[in-house]
């Protein structure tokens, strides 16, 4: 994200003090403008609220106004300890048997991946089940950072059979998990799959760039082969400002 603070002289020079259109929509809208038009980039940071409204010659509260407008159409975010920052391109995930690295690449974004932990452990009675395994048996645990132009994403764990134990954390930051089952001859035909949310807990909030107990969306699924065999259980957690799902609707 940007470090420079963007001053917004110029950005609305043509004010109508005195016409029938509220100062705060005029402010609101030349900032939407110069937003969608890239003028203020993504992840740019703004003054603060008094020192625009002294720059500009308005009141704080018209400010205020003003900025609200814009956080509740989801253009700038408010974070303590930053300030208020333009929120960065959301990435919109059509709910498909696809994974998230794919899916950054064919909206043209730059994917990347850090591996936080990679190891064999027992299952315990979830991941048994949802794995087909004994509980105590052991299987594969990735947990991994996802990013998309640099920018935190998503934290993806991923729990896998023993047969994929040869996957190396090299392989695992370079391509997609996806990518990586199929180049192992696994055709994933079917997903039970759960979408939710909740507050981050742990370390989510810092891996994320977001406030400390802040919201994440979820996504929980297991994924199949061809022969029924469940080869993949993961649960995810996402950033709400850079992640939504998208999905088609169709009455029976």
């Amino acid at each position: 994200m940007s470090d420079d603070v963007v001053v917004l002289d110029g950005l609305v020079a043509t004010l109508d003090r005195t016409g029938p259109v509220p100062l705060y929509f005029q402010v609101s809208s030349a900032m939407e403008r110069a937003i969608r038009s890239g003028v203020i980039a993504p992840g740019a940071r703004l003054e603060n609220e008094i020192a625009i409204a002294q720059r500009l010659g308005l009141s704080r509260p018209t400010i205020r106004r003003a900025m609200e407008e814009l956080v509740d159409k989801g253009l700038l975010v408010r974070r303590r300890g930053i300030g208020t920052q333009v929120v960065q391109g959301q990435v919109t995930r059509q709910v498909e048997l696809t994974s998230l690295y794919e899916d950054l690449q064919n909206a043209h974004h730059e994917p990347s991946t850090r591996v936080l932990e990679h190891d064999t452990r027992p299952a315990d009675a979830q991941t048994a089940e949802a794995l087909s395994v004994e509980v105590g048996s052991d299987i594969i645990y990735v947990r991994r950072q996802r990013s998309t132009d640099g920018v935190p994403v998503a934290i993806l764990i991923n729990y896998l059979p023993m047969e994929f134990a040869d996957m190396t954390t090299a392989q695992l930051e370079s391509k997609g998990l996806y990518q990586l089952l199929r180049e192992r001859g696994v055709t994933i035909r079917v997903a039970n799959q759960r979408i939710g949310a909740r507050r981050a807990h742990g370390d989510e909030g810092a891996l994320l760039d977001i406030d400390k107990g802040g919201p994440v969306l979820t996504m929980e699924r297991v994924a199949y082969d061809a022969s029924g065999k469940a080869v993949e259980f993961g649960h995810h957690c996402y950033r709400p400002d850079m992640y939504s799902f998208e999905t088609t609707l169709v009455a029976k």
